[in-house]
């Protein structure tokens, strides 16, 4: 049998100021990793004339870098517990900055690809051993709040990136977009070394479950590639209807293998935990939700309303802080009532803001059609994001914790393609054409298939997630030190 090898907790005011230090950290972090996103599409324009990519091409300047992404999420979460949290985190950060630097340099469509899908890889590493360094760090209401602070960086953290990204392109260059990472990255090393805890035994990496890892890798790789294409390729082609059944299988496989692989890469049982499970339905619905209201509202404001890119980035600012309100108050509330009705609430919120989104037309304007909607959205997917994390991170067990991390992040990704695609489509549907650009008819429908995505979240929540009584016990306890097999 194992020995539990995991670092005793601070506690006291050394404890208190430690974590203080270490949250904006790993925040930070995060944060970076969520702009490149973001940021990006505002200045995919420019791009594109810059290095003559064609039309066709130009969306994998976001799909060399997603796919990668949420394909090795699973697997960065377990090589966190295996590998050890700050290990990893230094090493996705370092993977992650220097191919920043490639991406600012790049020459080609090639060269920007391939160091795109190199960020994608480090961030990969980062972001799940970032928010498994939170859960181990903080215990009961405070990390309930650390995760409220988490979702809010989700959350926020896409508008900002359209703020940054138009700033930056309009005043500077597309290329200040992947340059500005150099100086944060360097900075985050050094202030990671002194505030996150080293850790306290060597790499594991006898424990990691190379075939599970390949296995799920192939099949979100292929459910991700399905899905980023499905617009331009059709949702009843052969090529995505056989990368979706090839994915599918892939998924049936991997759960039947981890269920007899006694150190697993995702612990399939945990699913079956109404918290867990749950949590990760409501995560893909979410993630949907934000991030096809982030392009619809951004293709709205450009294609109908002819708003240039600053002025778009500075349309999303009361955006980003409405999500950081909302991601606070849902935390806050968690730790209270548990998180059932915070996030069913949260979801009805979102959904009626994009139920106003939807009233949008070509004769609107930015604060009679879009303000509102984007602001109450904005507080609801600040809830849902924050509660998200809440429910399924709660109750990990010290050597699960960035198994769970890695869990949540991949529900962000894939839910967020998902949405993307759906919605585009839809939008592009009423256009009759895709050589015209999407109008603000189609754009008024896709906000209302989001409302109504938003609309069955809530229903969800309400009736898949456990009730206070259940959850609260498990929030205020710290997680169970013990070994996890």
């Amino acid at each position: 049998m194992q020995v539990d090898q995991h670092q005793p907790r601070p506690s006291g005011a050394g404890a208190t100021t430690s974590r203080l230090g270490l949250l904006p950290v790993v925040l930070i972090a995060q944060l970076m990793v969520i702009l490149d996103i973001s940021a990006v599409n505002v200045a995919l324009p420019d791009l594109a004339r810059d290095l003559r990519i064609s039309g066709g091409e130009i969306g994998w300047t976001i799909t060399s870098y997603s796919l990668i992404f949420g394909s090795l999420l699973l697997l960065g979460g377990r090589a966190a517990d295996l590998a050890g949290r700050r290990r990893l985190f230094l090493a996705g950060l370092t993977v992650f900055t220097v191919s920043s630097l490639a991406s600012g340099l790049a020459a080609s469509a090639t060269a920007l690809f391939a160091a795109r899908a190199g960020q994608g890889l480090g961030a990969a590493m980062l972001s799940p051993a970032a928010l498994s360094i939170i859960t181990a760090t903080f215990q009961g209401k405070q990390r309930a709040k650390a995760l409220g602070a988490w979702g809010a960086v989700g959350g926020a953290g896409a508008a900002i990136g359209v703020l940054l990204g138009g700033i930056l392109t309009e005043l500077a260059d597309w290329r200040a977009i992947f340059y500005i990472n150099l100086p944060v990255g360097l900075a985050l090393a050094i202030a990671a070394r002194k505030v996150v805890p080293a850790d306290p035994a060597r790499p594991r990496w006898r424990g990691l479950d190379l075939p599970g890892a390949a296995l799920a890798t192939f099949s979100l790789a292929a459910l991700l590639y399905a899905i980023s294409q499905a617009g331009s390729a059709g949702w009843t082609s052969a090529q995505t209807l056989g990368l979706g059944l090839t994915a599918v299988t892939g998924l049936a496989g991997f759960t039947a293998l981890e269920r007899r692989t006694n150190q697993p890469l995702l612990r399939v049982q945990r699913l079956t935990d109404r918290a867990v499970g749950g949590g990760f339905l409501l995560m893909l619905l979410g993630s949907a939700v934000l991030f096809g209201m982030f392009l619809l509202s951004s293709l709205y404001l450009q294609n109908v309303l002819g708003t240039g890119p600053l002025d778009t980035g500075l349309a999303f600012l009361p955006v980003s802080v409405a999500t950081g309100v909302g991601a606070y108050a849902g935390g806050n509330l968690v730790s209270r009532v548990g998180v059932r009705l915070p996030m069913a609430g949260a979801f009805a919120a979102t959904a009626l803001g994009v139920l106003l989104l939807a009233g949008v037309d070509r004769n609107g304007s930015y604060v009679g059609d879009v303000l509102s909607g984007m602001l109450i959205a904005g507080l609801g997917l600040g809830g849902v994001l924050a509660c998200v994390a809440v429910a399924v991170l709660t109750g990990a067990a010290d050597g699960e914790a960035g198994m769970l991390s890695g869990l949540n992040t991949t529900g962000h990704e894939v839910g967020g393609s998902f949405g993307v695609a759906v919605l585009v489509s839809i939008a592009t549907a009423a256009t009759g054409t895709g050589s015209s650009p999407i109008g603000a008819s189609g754009i008024a429908d896709a906000f209302l298939a989001a409302a109504a995505l938003a609309g069955v979240g809530s229903l969800i929540a309400l009736l898949v997630l456990p009730s206070a009584r259940s959850f609260l016990p498990k929030l205020r306890l710290a997680p169970p030190s013990r070994p996890t097999h």
